[in-house]
């Protein structure tokens, strides 16, 4: 790890708390769409009123988690298939999943299209985990490059560095390469544009196929577990810690990417 010059970061469970932002987001603009209803807007919009009004927090936090779902499905086909499939930006595919997504839960006419759109953004306004602000701000000033590599989009990126205060010395995407982690191009390509050969990287990941992705292109890895992030079983992450291929690894409740600094301090 001596030869780590830059830190690259997965962001959407790494980096932020997408599942409880966009849940309450969710939450709360269906809340309001159902104040501001009119009696004609009842009668027009019965069904997804209906819908709407039984619907709990936790109802919205199962639609997220399919909003999320749908985001891999549709990276991991793109990266399985380069030049196969026609290339959209995350924004893209936000926008056409949540259409899909409230058509398939009946409620189309809950917001206007304009709303829609909007409300498609909420990935650009995450909120950090508690240590990210200052966990990122430490190893800048340890020496370390500290840069995103996400396949969300770079505007959806920039915007949320800003919202969050993420204070990163480079925003990398996946949008540059034309692909989607896992694919290797994407690894490669942001050691390159940074003029660093693959062992002077490290990728930071709450998500352990990122990170056997990385190390499969040369990377260091730094393993950040946030809670219900990884999606591999029991049984595979075992299997990793008795290979001991994670460099770096961080178990929940370590103070997450402050730990990192602890581990990683020049």
């Amino acid at each position: 790890m001596n030869e780590v010059k830059a830190l690259f970061f997965d962001v959407f469970g790494t980096t932020v708390d997408w599942r409880s932002t966009v849940t309450q987001g969710l939450h709360t603009a269906a809340r309001e769409a159902l104040e501001k209803c009119t009696k004609d807007d009842r009668k027009s919009k019965s069904k997804s009123l209906e819908i709407a009004t039984t619907m709990s927090q936790s109802d919205w936090g199962a639609f997220a988690q399919e909003w999320r779902e749908s985001y891999y499905e549709f990276t991991r086909r793109i990266a399985s298939t380069p030049g196969e499939a026609p290339y959209k930006t995350i924004d893209e595919h936000h926008l056409d999943s949540l259409v899909e997504l409230l058509q398939s839960w009946n409620l189309s006419d809950l917001w206007t299209e304009a709303e829609i759109h909007d409300l498609s953004l909420i990935w650009h306004r995450l909120n950090p985990w508690p240590d990210t602000v200052s966990g990122i701000r430490s190893l800048n000033a340890v020496g370390y490059e500290t840069c995103t590599l996400s396949n969300g989009n770079i505007s959806l990126l920039t915007d949320m560095a800003e919202y969050a205060h993420l204070e990163w010395t480079h925003v990398l995407s996946s949008e540059m390469f034309k692909s989607y982690k896992p694919d290797p191009k994407v690894y490669l390509g942001a050691a390159e544009r940074l003029g660093l050969q693959p062992r002077q990287c490290a990728m930071v990941a709450a998500h352990m196929g990122d990170l056997e992705a990385a190390r499969g292109c040369g990377f260091r890895t730094v393993y950040v577990e946030r809670l219900r992030e990884e999606g591999w079983d029991g049984e595979r992450i075992s299997a990793v810690r008795r290979e001991g291929w994670v460099d770096v690894w961080v178990e929940e409740g370590e103070d997450g990417f402050l730990a990192v600094v602890k581990r990683m301090g020049k």
